[in-house]
């Protein structure tokens, strides 16, 4: 059997090469950090990590990871319920709920376990799910796998939103969900407005924090902190492998009675092996680094604010955005391929994104500030930005 559809998947596999839309990996054999090294020995400059606050290779991680390893060991080899549970575990749910002003935690192997774990636990087919149209996949995977009644509004469109919710005025509960940064674009769901219309329509509320903690709010503390509704917001959803350290892990922190329901009933939590000590200890020193300062946040806004105005200035079609991602359009899925290519000659680590991580004709170069970026790098950046982008005709 497998002849036949190994002549398919090639057939499939030279279909997209030659479409430009064929996704290569590159190696880097160094720390996560703003230059890199590559497998061919070559530096480049990073703009494409969630490292958002240059975490990744801080010492004091690196150190805390290496000293729990000693006295906790390398891995749990079970699930939570079963013997998989740590000091470090609970200590770093209650550092979590703490920093979202939340009242408790749970916490998965990745935000896709988390949010593929948090509907189907929750709600049944006499309920509902409001989703916003550029939710991440994560979202869009747990709705599949939960039986409530969907409905979808378009991005940030809160004329959409309480249509829908109007409809849904015919299930049992009703939960809205929303990215807090959409990862693709960068711009930020105006969560004030969506808890607004969620007390007029007697719904839930649902953001997955993955783009927006540690960035977006006058101290980075993610959406709440940026639109006051702390209290508000029923679930939040995000991730230990952007700002927070970028290695794994992911967490739900919400409202005490929905965790332990989700403790209960959720499976990636129940069925996966908890995240190893050292990454609980890594992130609990991360959230001790972030309450001690707001140095991180305050320069990486710097940093975007930098980037962002010079490369308008240049020419360059950037979305808006009020987070650390600057997604510079080119619409064309082989060009944006073409200008990573040659922008990765100048020294620049970006990718091209295309067909169907973004819309049809959408296609992009999306560069992720740092503050592990010092002004140099940035202005190498924008110089080769410009140099590729006048060779390509992207700008004049």
């Amino acid at each position: 059997m497998y002849g036949k559809f190994q002549e398919y998947l090639a057939s499939e596999l030279k279909a997209i090469d030659e479409a430009g839309l064929y996704k290569r990996e590159r190696v880097i054999c160094s720390p996560q950090s703003a230059e890199i090294t590559l497998a061919d020995g070559s530096k480049a400059l990073n703009f494409c990590a969630n490292n958002y606050l240059g975490l990744a290779d801080n010492p004091r991680l690196i150190s805390a990871a290496k000293e729990v390893m000693d006295s906790r060991g390398y891995g749990m080899s079970s699930v939570r319920f079963i013997c998989g549970q740590q000091d470090m575990h609970i200590k770093l749910e209650k550092a979590i709920a703490e920093y979202f002003h939340t009242e408790d935690t749970i916490l998965y192997a990745s935000c896709f376990d988390a949010n593929g774990g948090v509907f189907e636990p929750l709600l049944g087919p006499e309920d509902a799910i409001i989703s916003d149209a550029l939710n991440h996949a994560s979202i869009i995977d747990g709705v599949r796998l939960c039986k409530a009644v969907r409905y979808r509004y378009a991005n940030a469109d809160m004329a959409d939103l309480e249509r829908c919710l109007q409809e849904a005025q015919a299930q049992r509960f009703r939960i809205i969900v929303t990215d807090g940064v959409f990862s693709m674009d960068g711009n930020v769901a105006p969560m004030d407005r969506i808890c607004d219309l969620a007390e007029k329509y007697d719904a839930l509320v649902m953001v997955d924090e993955s783009h927006s903690a540690g960035v977006v709010g006058p101290t980075g503390h993610g959406v709440a902190e940026q639109f006051g509704c702390y209290g508000r917001i029923d679930i939040h959803t995000g991730t230990l492998g952007k700002a927070f350290g970028g290695a794994v892990g992911g967490f739900t922190t919400g409202r005490k009675e929905i965790i332990d329901m989700l403790r209960q009933r959720s499976r990636p939590y129940l069925f996966s092996n908890s995240i190893p000590p050292m990454i609980a200890a890594a992130g609990l020193e991360t959230f001790r680094i972030l309450g001690e300062s707001d140095e991180l946040h305050t320069k990486l806004m710097q940093n975007v604010e930098y980037f962002r105005d010079r490369m308008i200035a240049a020419g360059f079609d950037i979305k808006p955005t009020q987070s650390a991602i600057c997604a510079v359009m080119l619409y064309d899925a082989p060009l944006s391929q073409k200008f990573a290519a040659e922008i990765a000659c100048e020294g620049i680590f970006v990718t091209g994104f295309y067909y169907p991580v973004v819309p049809k004709g959408q296609a992009r170069i999306r560069v992720q500030l740092s503050a592990a970026h010092e002004r140099e790098h940035l202005d190498k950046a924008i110089a080769a930005f410009i140099k590729v982008g006048k060779s390509l005709g992207v700008i004049k």
